[in-house]
């Protein structure tokens, strides 16, 4: 039941942000919420999934927290599969190429990410995984 109610929250929040071009939803607290498009692994549909996101230069740093659970989110074992990915900040769209995070950025980057949102901190102690930093760089850079 928790699964479908976080389904269906997350398609009335991705439908909130992109009807008011981030003014609704484009905000948790400290953090900007961004919209991320992945095509499917397995079925080759395009998913959108709304995310906390930290700019980083010219690109943006979302984290593959899943909540703390063992497993990694759909959209990252996507992106791991087709890197290319669509992402909304407020009312612009861009293509964007995805990258796990070196352990030299996840170092520099990881401190900046729980100042953002305190509760990536706690999902790191709930598994055992590393959980991935991800890097969305403007697609066509190296």
């Amino acid at each position: 039941m928790a699964k479908i109610l976080l389904k269906f929250v997350s398609k009335t929040h991705g439908f909130l942000y992109r009807l008011t071009g981030g003014r609704l939803g484009g905000k948790i607290g400290k953090a900007q919420v961004v919209l991320l498009t992945t095509t499917g692994r397995k079925s080759g549909q395009r998913r959108t999934a709304p995310l906390l996101a930290m700019p980083d230069g010219e690109n943006m740093v979302v984290v593959a927290s899943n909540g703390g659970s063992d497993q990694p989110p759909a959209w990252w074992l996507n992106l791991q599969k087709q890197p290319e990915a669509d992402l909304q900040v407020r009312s612009e769209t861009k293509r964007v190429r995805a990258e796990r995070a070196s352990e030299e950025e996840q170092a520099r980057l990881w401190p900046r990410i729980v100042e953002m949102y305190a509760g990536y901190d706690e999902y790191q102690k709930k598994t055992e995984r590393n959980i991935a930093l991800v890097i969305l760089k403007p697609a066509g850079q190296g």
